[in-house]
């Protein structure tokens, strides 16, 4: 265990939480102790969280006292590196009890560049940050303190800042069964998390990955046909700077099935001419129940997200099919398009994630249905 220093999380509004710095080194100009301060309340998942690209900004306070203590492993990892700006926490826990464990929590961190405040008063933070909303944040040691001030007024702030940008992947890749009879689906990449291209592999896809922003073109030339589907994935950030995703999805809307989950549900809501606004503290964690009208049943469902859809202004082409049962916010719908175009919906959640365990990966199959019934239709009308 390396030697910790006195430090602190100071928020936009002057409120400073103590603790002890280590992990990663601080460097405000590349978000690296400069973020979006919020917390999640899961009890475990953390290197899930570490790994999501969603968290790209954002310094996030665990509500679980001690974390830490089942380590580091090779498999659990969402993506190719640790996105967030900060982890803070109440306890690090000094020994690592898991199989898989390949090497623990602090030399992560460090080795990721990702700064750990530990010792803090996490159980303040949270509920300061319930009644004053998510805020920015800055982790700074002591001989940082009297800077902190003009820092916050030079940094820029996250609204209106396009991290979808910043998360992306730079070129297409595939991945998946390649097989005559594999679905063909495109991914457009607002921040992908491994676990939803995994689930569409499961279910006989092979994927491609795209850019976020690619052209319409671009999705659907593949292979010089056009795909069997489109599915819209999660990211990080402000969903209505997206312009680009939005006005290829809405060109695209009654050509191909579309899925979306998390910010492909806002991108979609968007295109279908929905708005979104920015929750007070949003839902993180991965014990959320969720409504699904379609069905009846209540999902434990796994959340990150600080922004949710209006539900007035949504068309009446539109049908809400899942709720929040903490706030009744929207977390699914369905475009009911007209004879002959292909279906969309979405929902707000991540149901890769499984915390139920596995309550919403029926999704996955309800997408797979929707592309079969839709690629049927397109044959019966080209035999008749």
């Amino acid at each position: 265990m390396s030697l910790k220093k006195e430090a602190f999380l100071v928020l936009e509004d002057g409120t400073r939480f103590r603790g002890h710095l280590s992990g990663g080194e601080i460097n405000w100009n590349q978000d690296r102790g400069y973020g979006e301060v919020v917390f999640n309340t899961g009890m475990t998942g953390y290197q899930e969280i570490l790994t999501d690209p969603s968290y790209f900004g954002q310094i996030i306070c665990m509500t679980q006292p001690q974390i830490g203590n089942t380590g580091i492993n090779f498999e659990d990892s969402e993506s190719h590196r640790s996105w967030c700006s900060g982890l803070v926490i109440l306890e690090l826990s000094d020994d690592v009890f898991h199989w898989r464990k390949k090497e623990n929590l602090e030399s992560y961190l460090q080795k990721q560049g990702i700064p750990l405040l530990t010792g803090v008063d996490t159980r303040a933070l949270t509920l300061h940050l319930r009644s004053k909303g998510a805020t920015r944040g800055l982790i700074c040691s002591l001989d940082q303190m009297d800077i902190v001030r003009d820092a916050f007024k030079a940094l820029p702030p996250f609204e209106g800042r396009d991290l979808i940008r910043e998360v992306t992947t730079e070129k297409p890749y595939q991945s998946g069964p390649d097989q005559a009879h594999a679905l063909r689906v495109t991914a457009l990449d607002f921040g992908i998390k491994k676990g939803l291209v995994t689930n569409l592999e499961r279910r006989g896809c092979n994927v491609r990955v795209l850019p976020a922003y690619s052209s319409i073109d671009e999705i659907l030339n593949d292979n010089r046909e056009a795909p069997d589907g489109l599915f819209l994935s999660n990211g990080p950030g402000d969903p209505s700077v997206a312009l680009p995703a939005i006005t290829a999805v809405k060109a695209l809307l009654g050509k191909l099935p579309i899925f979306g989950v998390c910010m492909g549900h806002q991108i979609l809501c968007q295109a279908l001419e929905g708005r979104t606004y920015k929750l007070k503290f949003g839902h993180r964690g991965s014990n959320q129940p969720v409504f699904d009208e379609t069905t009846g049943r209540v999902e434990i469902s796994s959340h990150n997200h600080g922004y949710a859809v209006d539900p007035m202004s949504l068309s009446a082409n539109v049908r809400i099919t899942h709720r929040h049962l903490n706030d009744k916010t929207v977390e699914g719908i369905e475009w009911i398009p007209g004879d002959g175009l292909a279906p969309a919906f979405s929902v707000q959640y991540h149901p890769e994630a499984c915390p139920g365990p596995h309550d919403s990966e029926e999704l996955f199959d309800r997408f797979i249905a929707k592309i079969l019934g839709h690629k049927k239709r397109l044959n019966k009308n080209s035999i008749t």
